[in-house]
């Protein structure tokens, strides 16, 4: 299978265009990359992979930030809002707290727009152009459309949202308002809303902009290059183990073809790949739910629930890239309750580090993974937060404390800092 971790660097077929094209893991048909507009196999409708012929090492790149990368990606940079080179934050109140080596938190919260959503669309937009598209369009559970909109109005694009109703964070719909997106609430959950734009795209109506495009998760996987290098630099080797929330599973499966490439490039050997442990909510959980039983395909999950509304997702539509990618580095999947990943919130607010709660899913599997003895005390983890706090700002003031009123003079202010009441009561 061509998503083994062991296989080897491919030549380029008669279809690449300077050395990039396409390739089904599935039934492994190439296609050429820019001809035509495809997001999977004409022939099998498998997943699509973006393929190179020539595969960079570290010493390719330079420069900051996603396009630091541009000898691993497929166009060069022409759509960007200084994206990439988030944070590497180290968190040593739960370093010590999980008994771990080393824990550090990759915040991709920091991103312009937010979240990690901004690496994939500044290579999807900039390929979108490129291709000459009218419109762009995504589903999404709100992080995808505030990115989308961000830099479908950096590219003058018109720009599609769909978004399961009453079911997204105010911030997020917020951003893609004032971006200029043009966004309809569909009665349905965010699986819904995929089919639906799906259906768009291929009638032609708009270019697809989810992680089922494959060029939106070649800037996804500039999350996984910068981790490498970041913790090299601050703990003299690569992470033993990377945690991350699981969603439609675009950034496993995207850290994991950052990985399977340095291998092939001779840049990284298979002992030095991060284990991908992925951890989603108990109430949208089918990647742990396929993971734990050994299964090759997730099944859907049509009833799904969670206050991280990030990863309330039922179908992971990447799952066949994400499944071999966890068990291929010797990984694992966990699933957290909402009072977990909470808790998890609180616990990385108190270290300085405010994310939205999906993000916090991530030191909730760690934590639980620790009590099951799954992650070894020796281990140098990092984990992943895929959004900022003020995406929900809603979950972030139920999970902190509330406001004391005072009265409008200093001595009412002193009074109520010498009583019980100015105790954090969370």
């Amino acid at each position: 299978m061509s998503l083994e971790l062991d296989a080897p660097a491919e030549a380029a077929p008669d279809v690449a265009d300077d050395g990039v094209w396409l390739a089904c893991i599935e039934c492994d048909n190439v296609l050429a990359p820019f001809d035509d507009v495809v997001y999977t196999c004409p022939d099998c409708d498998g997943l699509l992979e973006v393929r190179y012929a020539d595969l960079p090492t570290f010493d390719d790149f330079e420069g900051r930030g996603v396009w630091r990368y541009d000898d691993a990606l497929p166009v060069e940079m022409g759509v960007t809002i200084q994206e990439g080179d988030t944070p590497l934050y180290p968190v040593p109140d739960l370093e010590a707290e999980t008994g771990v080596d080393h824990l550090h938190v990759k915040h991709e919260g920091m991103n312009p727009t937010g979240s990690f959503k901004d690496r994939g669309m500044t290579v999807g937009v900039q390929v979108a152009s490129e291709l000459g598209v009218g419109r762009l369009a995504c589903a999404s559970t709100g992080n995808t459309s505030a990115a989308l909109a961000a830099y479908g109005a950096r590219s003058t694009l018109e720009t599609l949202v769909l978004l399961p109703a009453g079911k997204v964070a105010a911030g997020k719909v917020a951003q893609a308002s004032l971006h200029g997106a043009r966004i309809l609430e569909v009665d349905g959950n965010f699986d819904t809303c995929l089919d639906i734009v799906q259906e768009l795209a291929g009638m032609g109506e708009a270019y697809l902009l989810n992680s089922l495009n494959p060029f939106r998760l070649e800037g996804q996987k500039t999350i996984g290059l910068e981790i490498l290098e970041q913790c090299k630099d601050r703990t003299g080797e690569f992470p033993d183990r990377i945690v991350l929330p699981v969603g439609n599973a675009g950034n496993t499966s995207a850290l994991y073809k950052a990985f399977r490439e340095l291998v092939q490039a001779g840049a990284l050997d298979e002992s030095e790949v991060p284990k991908l442990t992925g951890v989603q909510a108990e109430g949208a959980a089918p990647m742990v739910e396929a993971i734990e039983e050994g299964n090759d395909e997730i099944r859907r999950w049509d009833e799904v629930e969670t206050r991280a509304t990030a990863i309330r997702i039922g179908n992971p539509v990447n799952a066949p890239k994400a499944i071999p990618g966890i068990r291929e580095t010797d990984g694992t999947a966990v699933a957290v309750s909402d009072e977990q990943i909470t808790d998890a919130q609180r616990s990385l607010a108190e270290e300085g580090v405010g994310v939205e709660p999906a993000s916090a899913a991530s030191i909730a599997g760690l934590r639980k993974l620790r009590d099951r003895g799954v992650v070894d005390a020796d281990e140098n983890v990092v984990c992943l937060t895929t959004g900022h706090l003020l995406k929900d700002p809603d979950a972030a003031a139920a999970a902190g404390a509330d406001p004391e009123p005072v009265p409008g003079d200093t001595e009412g202010v002193l009074a109520s800092l010498s009583s019980e009441g100015s105790d954090d009561e969370r």
